[in-house]
């Protein structure tokens, strides 16, 4: 499944806010991410952003109330509208929100997104005390009430110096919006899907713990896939660096334990679990109320096994809900298909990614992944060094193959 927004064909409107310029960082993310991207800017938005600025990073000519008026062109407003997948006014000012409440299509911009037959999503950007006035609220209400979707807006410094509500999202966040919204009808609709992702902590004092290589990037990869094959993904996440997909919901854990109580919590609903995260086999028997100094001597940690999840997901699929799906990780440095064999078996998994941590580019910490994938009727199936995300797609492919037999 590839990314929704790929060969879709977005309009992009554009008013004057001066947050015009995050505009121009948009459109070339959806852009580079495939988009055929069509910008319309209002009258207001050109004495921001140059026409020729966007058509820089679209390779497309840039609409504006010009072509209203152009003889000869066809109904600018109407060519614009009919071939769109989905049409986000972004920044949208205070005043183009209330047209867009009353019907009133004054530019090219409010014409078109009166015309179109998409979806339409409207990101604010405006000082706070616009965004908070009364008739501003009520005409973001009266379209929500029409099932327009509202992105933001953000808090943080605005263009008047003051600090509060009223800043445009970034591209990136707008993007991934977009990249949700598209997603909603493909095959995994309606489906709940649990990604866990990050290597697990297990505290020894105040600061210090045990935990492992994982970045959490592969478990991050499935859960932006299964969003753009349609799933409703709920990602139990350990400590890491990574931003979750826009449109997942995200539970934070930190050791075994908490992503063992969070998983219980979601299981009943799902459909389908990735059991990704690097979770610690093994934990301190007890924290140290205070740090451990060097002085101390510490001479030996005491240990005690972890709850094995994978497991205990496989016992209650077994006896709760066998149609449940479960994809199981083995990150093995020796006897790879034979221990993720085992490992299938013993926890009644549909699927086991086995990746060979012994290998520089691939398994933790690293871009690119090689994994071996084992199947529960003895199917086997190796795929070659690839990002994360292209390997993501190929699991989540299979996902869908499982939920649709």
């Amino acid at each position: 499944m590839e990314n929704p927004i790929k060969n879709k064909n977005i309009l992009l409107g554009v008013t004057g806010s001066i947050a015009a310029y995050k505009a121009v960082e948009l459109a070339s993310q959806l852009t580079k991410a495939g988009s055929n991207v069509d910008v319309i800017l209002t009258p207001a938005a050109e004495k921001l952003v140059s026409p020729l600025t966007f058509r820089s990073v679209t390779g497309k000519k840039v609409f504006t109330d010009a072509d209203l008026w152009d003889t000869t062109s066809h109904i600018a407003h109407i060519n614009l509208a009919l071939p769109a997948d989905i049409m986000l006014i972004a920044p949208a000012t205070a005043s183009t929100i209330a047209k867009l409440a009353h019907g009133q299509a004054d530019n090219l911009l409010t014409l078109t997104a009166l015309a179109i037959r998409c979806p339409l999503v409207v990101a604010p950007a405006m000082d706070t005390g616009m965004y908070s006035n009364a008739f501003t609220q009520e005409n973001l209400e009266i379209l929500e009430k029409h099932d327009i979707t509202i992105l933001g807006p953000d808090e943080g410094h605005l263009a008047s110096g003051l600090s509060g509500k009223g800043r445009m999202l970034e591209a990136r966040v707008l993007l991934g919006s977009l990249r949700f919204l598209l997603s909603r009808e493909n095959p995994l609709a309606g489906k709940k899907v649990i990604v866990t992702a990050g290597g697990t902590q297990e505290p020894l004092d105040p600061v210090r713990v045990l935990t492992n290589h994982s970045s959490g990037k592969q478990g991050y990869a499935l859960a932006q896939a299964a969003l753009d094959a349609g799933a409703d993904v709920t990602l139990i996440s350990a400590p890491t660096s990574m931003t979750p997909p826009e449109g997942v919901k995200t539970i934070s854990i930190q050791t075994a334990e908490e992503m063992h109580t969070a998983m219980l919590k979601e299981i009943k609903q799902t459909d389908a679990v990735i059991m990704a995260a690097a979770v610690a086999d093994f934990r301190p028997t007890s924290k140290k109320a205070e740090k451990i100094k060097k002085e101390g001597k510490l001479s030996e940690i005491e240990l005690e096994a972890t709850i094995d999840i994978l497991k205990e997901l496989g016992e209650w699929k077994r006896s709760h809900k066998p149609d449940l799906v479960l994809i199981g990780f083995a990150a093995e440095s020796e006897k790879l298909v034979e221990n993720a064999r085992k490992k299938l078996e013993q926890k009644n998994l549909n699927l086991i990614v086995a990746n060979d941590i012994s290998r520089n580019d691939a398994g933790f910490a690293v871009d690119t992944n090689a994994v071996t994938l084992l199947f529960k009727d003895g199917k086997r199936q190796d795929l070659p060094l690839q990002d994360k995300e292209a390997v993501a797609q190929k699991i989540i492919d299979i996902l869908i193959q499982f939920m649709q037999s």
